[in-house]
């Protein structure tokens, strides 16, 4: 097959490959790649870099086989190397005619698509670098940059002992807490404070998931003991968001065993997760006992006055970036009030309201800050639950919690319970059905007569109009608790 017709076929592949994926998606993943040649049944292209190399072979190797076959069914793989590979294989001179492929070499060499390739060096898993194999740190994430409260404060203190140490200290340190909380900021901040205080000790920083592909990787490549060599020789392995290894049974093997041989030899090892050790589902009993072996430190939510503290150090960055930018304090306590589960959409807001004032260039004040962020300001609106109404409504009344899901039609028991299934019917989005099993397994039937008698009470007594309605403020939080 001539020169002209391969790079033809090429370009109709790629092609296609646009149309599905998308502009933005073949730019950065598919248009990278160049064609080295075809032979024995196998097409092999080439990556610039490792990265793209194990996004194409991960997501895409499937696709462009089935294309190339539509282009010629003789092809029975796709082979996808890194350009500096490519040398072993005796193809590095670009395709006649395909202006697009650069030369990988200047050596003068027939073109390589006028005739059946040689075969190729299989690239193996012990190719891979300890860079390759880990994350890219961010550089953002460093212990100057981590604003201390007290809901993190013993997590921040055990990072800092293990960054700081001369000698393993806690083993593994076990970090937790909800998304969003700085779990990764302190694993990034011990990377960096570790290679700048031992930039001897070989620190590798990877997610559970990269973990995962890297030993399906040295399975695929037949080379469990280079895999085995590069993560059993670290001094210091951190997996972030180990959960991810849930229900992978193979993998959790894997990771029990370098566990393990790390801890045996006194390297030290910092894991981070979602929740505690013992909470951890899908995860074999052997590795929840062991990850608790050493220290288990918790994040919890962040308080109001850890929240306006991050938000005061960002506002400084974002002064600084932009330039003088005014930022009147209630604007800074509305965002802390107001957005309180996730410090990334917390810092994520300020920089929309600034960017927004710098592009538009209106001032920032409260009512703007409220405007650009409509949307998230109400996603983080406290949600109020059946069981909420039921606590709320028998305090009020001074009656148990318990007579909620009970039988009982004593008048200063029933109209409570009508009153609450009222409530859950005006404040939340659950069904009929779903409200009646909530007070004692009571039939839909029985809700739709309680809404309606509460709505006829409201009207016929101002009373009762006002009792619902001061009920209605509390559980809204709009009104002082009644405790």
């Amino acid at each position: 097959m001539g020169g002209e017709d391969l790079s033809s076929q090429w370009a109709r592949v790629k092609a296609r490959m646009s149309v599905e994926l998308g502009e933005a998606t073949y730019n950065s993943w598919v248009k990278p790649l160049e064609l080295i040649g075809i032979g024995d049944g196998q097409v092999m292209v080439s990556a610039p870099t490792r990265f793209i190399r194990s996004w194409i072979v991960a997501h895409q190797t499937d696709r462009l086989l089935l294309l190339w076959q539509d282009e010629d069914p003789s092809i029975e793989r796709v082979e996808v190397l890194v350009s500096a590979d490519t040398r072993a294989t005796g193809m590095e001179a670009p395709l006649p005619g395909d202006e697009s492929v650069d030369v990988i070499s200047q050596k003068p060499q027939a073109p390589a698509a006028s005739s059946p390739a040689a075969p190729t060096q299989r690239t193996t898993y012990d190719d891979a670098t300890p860079d390759a194999m880990g994350a890219p740190l961010d550089e953002r994430f460093t212990f100057e940059n981590f604003v201390v409260g007290k809901s993190n404060e013993l997590a921040h203190a055990a990072a800092r002992r293990v960054a700081e140490a001369t000698d393993v200290t806690f083993n593994p340190l076990f970090l937790y807490g909800g998304v969003g909380l700085g779990k990764t900021h302190l694993m990034h901040a011990i990377a960096w404070e570790i290679r700048r205080r031992h930039p001897d000790r070989k620190v590798l920083y990877l997610s559970a998931e990269k973990f995962m592909y890297q030993f399906v990787r040295a399975l695929r490549f037949k080379d469990t003991m280079a895999f085995k060599q590069q993560f059993r020789t670290v001094d210091v392995l951190m997996i972030d968001d180990v959960q991810f290894i849930s229900g992978k049974d193979s993998t959790q093997e894997e990771f029990f065993h370098t566990f393990n041989a790390l801890i045996d030899h006194n390297h030290q090892v910092i894991i981070s997760a979602d929740r505690s050790p013992s909470d951890l589902e899908g995860i074999e009993e052997r590795i929840k006992s062991r990850l608790g072996w050493g220290l288990v430190a918790d994040i919890h939510a962040t308080d109001y006055e850890l929240r306006l503290g991050i938000l005061q150090a960002k506002a400084d960055s974002l002064a600084l970036r932009a330039g003088a930018v005014e930022l009147p304090p209630g604007v800074l306590e509305l965002l802390a009030q107001r957005i309180t589960n996730n410090i990334r959409e917390l810092e994520g807001a300020l920089t929309r309201v600034v960017a927004y004032a710098s592009l538009v260039g209106r001032p920032i004040s409260i009512e703007m800050a409220q405007e650009v962020l409509r949307d998230l300001l109400r996603s983080n609106e406290p949600k109020i639950t059946i069981e909420e109404i039921q606590r709320r409504v028998a305090q009020y009344y001074n009656i148990r919690l318990a007579d909620m899901l009970s039988p009982r039609r004593a008048r200063t028991v029933a109209r409570p319970r009508q009153i609450a299934m009222y409530l859950s019917k005006q404040l939340t989005t659950r069904s009929l059905p779903e409200i009646g099993r909530k007070f004692g397994g009571r039939d839909h039937t029985t809700v739709i007569h309680a809404v309606r008698r509460i709505d006829e009470l409201c009207r016929e007594d101002s009373g009762m109009e006002e009792d619902v309605d001061l009920l209605k403020r509390m559980l809204e939080g709009t009104s002082p608790d009644l405790g």
